[in-house]
């Protein structure tokens, strides 16, 4: 822009005007590998030589574009006078300033970017880790209790339940250890695994434990995080029997327009809600698990039942299949 409004005829100004932004052009390469060397050093050092070689960058294009002119109208060597020189290096050091502002803002920007998709990289990775953490968190009473409660109907030579309760032992763990503890199933998907632990458990309370499991219709294909339940269930049988003989235990799924609502209600001793570390730590997986799926959007509320018993209420966005 500046070369525009010159004088000098066109046979000379577009060859020129070419070698003059080919040269430009290598230079801010040159000056893009010595920033990165620059910016190694300290802040106070850096800047020096930043400017030095910004000053020494001008000068070698200003003597590159004025020989390169002379050379075309037919003369080796012309000195410039200071005019000359002041005006064309003050428009080489303008130009490669704005090119190092624009450089490092684009840069800065670029870097700042990267550094945002590194942090949500770890945070997801780290979401997934204390996710899988959470799921994996067998409690090792429900593996304690269930071996003995075989152990005990061998030897009362009871093999046949011993056999059908060993089985559904085999087809809950391998479900717990094989399935992606990220992965969401379907309500009819959760039922049939609740069902699968409630069989295992039937083996050892015999008639004491009755368990309803029920869904309104249009929530079979809701989705889920795996195995929610399970723990919960397991936490009224190991905290709600006390000193009765038998308990009751009801499941159900509803879902409305938008959510999707779980409730677990029993017929035990009921929360302790003076002391929540009594709880157990499946239900505070549980808690954990929703607000890292669903963080700001999940619901999870807990009492105890005027006529008796403890409930559960836990509602989350409702999801099928076809709407992911």
């Amino acid at each position: 822009m500046i070369k525009m409004p010159g004088q000098e005829p066109w046979a000379i100004h577009l060859p020129h005007l070419l070698l003059d932004t080919c040269c430009g052009f290598f230079i801010t390469l040159l000056l893009r590998r010595l920033y990165a060397w620059f910016r190694q050093e300290p802040a106070g050092v850096s800047v020096c030589l930043h400017i030095i070689c910004l000053l020494a960058a001008s000068l070698l294009w200003t003597q590159f574009k004025w020989h390169t002119l002379q050379w075309f109208y037919g003369s080796w060597w012309q000195p410039m006078t200071w005019f000359d020189f002041g005006t064309w290096t003050s428009a080489s050091l303008t130009m490669l300033a704005t090119w190092t502002a624009g450089y490092y803002g684009i840069k800065i920007y670029l870097d700042n970017a990267e550094q945002k998709h590194k942090a949500a990289e770890a945070l997801h990775l780290a979401k997934e880790s204390q996710l899988k953490m959470l799921r994996y968190q067998l409690n090792p009473h429900f593996m304690f209790n269930s071996i003995n409660a075989i152990c005990t109907l061998i030897l009362k030579q009871h093999n046949a339940n011993a056999v059908t309760m060993l089985e559904k032992l085999c087809d809950f763990l391998r479900y717990s250890l094989y399935t992606d503890p990220l992965a969401k199933i379907t309500v009819q998907e959760e039922i049939a695994l609740l069902q699968t632990y409630i069989d295992i458990e039937q083996c050892r309370f015999q008639s004491e434990l009755n368990v309803q499991i029920s869904a309104d219709k249009g929530c079979n294909s809701a989705l889920m995080p795996s195995l929610l339940l399970q723990p919960l269930v397991e936490n009224a049988l190991k905290h709600g029997i006390g000193n009765k003989n038998n308990i009751a235990i009801a499941v159900n799924f509803s879902c409305d327009d938008s959510r999707l609502h779980i409730r677990v209600s029993d017929s035990g001793t009921g929360f302790n809600l003076a002391e929540p570390a009594s709880r157990g730590i499946g239900m505070k997986n549980c808690q954990d698990r929703l607000q890292l799926i669903y963080p700001g959007s999940s619901c999870f509320k807990l009492g105890n039942d005027e006529k008796g018993g403890a409930w559960i209420c836990m509602s989350i966005p409702l999801e099928t299949l076809e709407s992911l």
